[in-house]
């Protein structure tokens, strides 16, 4: 049995089509095996809903009168880059407020801007003689706006690890708080539902995938920053694939506050929560069995986060049923799990997608090309001599 993607939007335009979410499609697995749901399913439907740090927006703010070219652009007080051309800027989620520090950053900018806010625009320049002016200070919506759209270079992180900490001290972190001596456990992956766990090799999402970004569409562009294929076989037969990520670009003037959040990190910084949902077409029943996958056969592993280094210890592997069950044992004793991102928002992308596909207003794509493969990761010399 093969199925191309053109064969299955074309069921899908006739309302022949068969769409489960990734939970769905596990559970009709369990019961009637991954043969059967690959003769009936037509596409699988993954989310995750979770801080995605690396997320920002690109935006064109249009001429004043007489012209300025921006040098120097606070939005809200945050701090966005000014050197791309005259009124264009990038402006990141993690990116700190000239006053308000991490309580409201860049990321804070963004949702305001989706949820119709004004904001204030102050931008200053040196002068040339094409770009007289030198300073504007106004204030401007979503609406205003030539384009804004999303760019992420680094979302949809195929497989994070889980946290502890075991100091004894508290340590804050881009995986929360951790209490001192391994007092409890962090993870953000969406398990089951999580779309690069769901397409673990790659097969049908590439460059120019269509995907579900922050309630409205969006697109992967290329591998995401840090990108990297790592396999591998575990004891009992099941693979860990971990590594990979994904660049996606969505317009944010079709785009939902509900799907998309700022948020701070006591301690450590503002990120932006993300709401991501990709299709995953039935092809063949070797894509079943990758989609039929569930928690209790996908694993991560438990790292010690309370030491500074970029080779962290592999303290335990898990299962995400384990993570999800709101303990795991370490070191002979219970401890608690908290997940960082949001499954009951995953859920939702899942289920709207789903019904996105069925009612037409969803159409897949062929990607354009495979996304790269790459086997290694590279860390930086920080002490080469100048």
């Amino acid at each position: 049995m093969v199925r191309t993607i053109e064969e299955i939007n074309e069921k899908l335009k006739k309302g022949k089509a068969v769409v489960f979410t990734a939970e769905e499609a596990v559970k009709m697995a369990a019961e009637q095996g991954v043969k059967k749901c690959a003769e009936q399913i037509d596409v699988v439907t993954c989310a995750t809903f979770g801080a995605m740090c690396s997320s920002g927006a690109m935006l064109n703010f249009g001429h004043s009168e007489p012209p300025i070219r921006m040098s120097q652009i606070t939005l809200n007080g945050v701090e966005a880059y000014g050197g791309l051309a005259a009124v264009d800027t990038y402006i990141g989620a993690t990116q700190a407020g000239k006053t308000t520090g991490i309580e409201y950053g860049g990321a804070h900018v963004i949702e305001d801007l989706i949820a119709g806010k004004e904001i204030e625009l102050h931008a200053l320049s040196s002068g040339t003689d094409c770009y007289t002016r030198t300073e504007v200070h106004t204030r401007i919506t979503l609406a205003d706006l030539n384009q804004a759209y999303l760019f992420n270079p680094r979302n949809a992180y195929q497989n994070y690890s889980a946290a502890t900490n075991s100091t004894n001290k508290t340590k804050r972190t881009y995986m929360g708080t951790l209490l001192p001596n391994m007092g409890n456990v962090t993870y953000s992956t969406s398990g089951e539902l999580s779309p690069l766990l769901k397409d673990p090799k790659l097969r049908t999402i590439g460059i120019g995938t269509r995907v579900f970004l922050c309630g409205g569409e969006g697109y992967v562009v290329f591998e995401g920053t840090q990108a990297v294929n790592n396999a591998e076989q575990l004891p009992g037969g099941d693979m860990l694939y971990s590594g990979y990520t994904l660049a996606v670009i969505g317009d944010m003037k079709g785009m939902k506050s509900d799907y998309i959040k700022a948020a701070t990190f006591d301690g450590y910084g503002s990120t932006l929560y993300v709401g991501l949902g990709i299709p995953v077409p039935v092809i063949d029943e070797d894509m079943m069995a990758d989609l039929a996958v569930p928690n209790d056969r996908l694993y991560t592993y438990i790292y010690d986060y309370g030491i500074s280094t970029r080779s962290k210890k592999a303290l335990k592997l898990v299962s995400y049923a384990q993570l999800r069950s709101g303990e795991v044992e370490l070191n002979g004793r219970k401890v608690r799990t908290a997940p960082l991102s949001s499954l009951y928002k995953a859920r939702r992308i899942a289920q709207e997608l789903k019904e996105k596909l069925l009612d037409g207003s969803f159409v897949m794509t062929v990607p354009a090309a495979k996304l790269p493969y790459r086997d290694t990761f590279k860390g930086l010399d920080a002490d080469r001599r100048l």
